[in-house]
């Protein structure tokens, strides 16, 4: 008889070939939303995959489940030691959308130091009179640029090597890489967030979300950056203090921002930074690219979440291996 696999809260809209083939051939079950699933389900699953934390009383029912499964990259919002404190390991599902976060943020990088929207909208405004080569005072030859990378995990990896691929000199920080790590790649390492700003022309931030790393990037860090510095988000909003960012652009202690991610998600439109932003307010004008928390999107990448959602939960279930937990820390003896 095979495992009872549950999704609680299908994200995805479409049909669930995908996940059921993940799972082969167990049991795969899908509700809508965490109201549709019986008792019965919620005492007999084997595991659960989903984006987002079950509820604490949900939880204390779930008397069958081994393994709870989110199929992202980030579980900040996942109760780690709670599962754990159950004897649940939770596991993530990193290596979906390397390829493409890393491809965002250089793509961000790239339109705003090449001034690919900025030419755009001007030439929207007046194809004729605007078609000036000259008119974007923001251009930049890569290879004379430093880029700085913050957290050298899988995907600050990706974006080191394509800084790397423009001939760009690219310096890392990040204290939890072993030593090495920045010789194996052919990069440079700095032991402080002051100093990487300070020397690069564009940062790039691919840390995780902790509470060591909860507005990491704040007023300190951002007025120890180099004239002209470029700073993109693909990682996690709340990395970058949002009021201090609007500060420092403010004050042009930056020259502009692309992000991916923001603290609160959907932007606020209240926020001030927002605000002048979506009023074309003059002094940041083209300075401040947004798009929405879509980095990873392709059809590949979301195929490779909702499979390996299933496929990590039976790998586990089926031969005991476990795969990108992410609670082992308090983990004492797994179900």
């Amino acid at each position: 008889m095979g495992f009872n696999i549950l999704w609680p809260a299908m994200r995805w809209p479409d049909n669930r070939e995908i996940e059921i083939n993940s799972v082969g051939e167990h049991q795969a079950h899908f509700c809508e939303r965490y109201d549709d699933v019986s008792e019965e389900l919620w005492s007999t699953c084997d595991a659960v995959v989903s984006i987002n934390d079950i509820p604490a009383e949900i939880r204390a029912r779930m008397t069958n489940c081994r393994i709870f499964v989110t199929p992202k990259v980030g579980f900040d919002n996942i109760d780690l030691q709670a599962w754990a404190a159950l004897g649940v390991p939770v596991c993530n599902v990193p290596d979906y959308g390397t390829q493409e976060v890393a491809d965002h943020a250089m793509a961000l990088m790239l339109s705003l130091m090449k001034g690919i929207t900025f030419h755009t909208r001007e030439l929207k405004q007046d194809p004729r009179g605007l078609w000036r080569p000259a008119l974007n005072p923001y251009g930049k030859r890569l290879s004379v640029c430093v880029c700085g990378i913050v957290g050298v995990g899988r995907i600050g990896t990706a974006a080191a090597l394509r800084a790397k691929a423009f001939g760009m000199d690219v310096v890392m920080y990040d204290p939890y890489r072993e030593n090495g790590a920045d010789l194996s790649l052919g990069i440079r390492r700095v032991h402080s967030l002051q100093d990487l700003f300070s020397q690069s022309d564009v940062v790039s931030l691919h840390a995780p979300l902790s509470a060591e790393t909860d507005k990491l990037i704040n007023a300190e860090v951002l007025n120890a950056s180099k004239p002209g510095l470029i700073l993109v988000n693909t990682a996690r909003g709340p990395l970058i203090d949002l009021d201090a960012l609007y500060d420092a652009l403010k004050a042009d202690k930056l020259q502009a921002v692309g992000l991916d991610v923001l603290p609160e998600e959907p932007a606020n439109p209240d926020h001030p930074l927002i605000k002048a932003w979506a009023a074309d307010e003059e002094w940041i004008n083209h300075r401040l690219l947004l798009t929405p928390h879509s980095a990873f999107f392709t059809p590949e990448s979301v195929y490779d979440m909702r499979f390996k959602g299933g496929e990590v939960a039976v790998t586990y279930l089926g031969g005991g291996r476990l795969n990108n937990c992410v609670n082992s820390a308090w983990l004492d003896k797994p179900r």
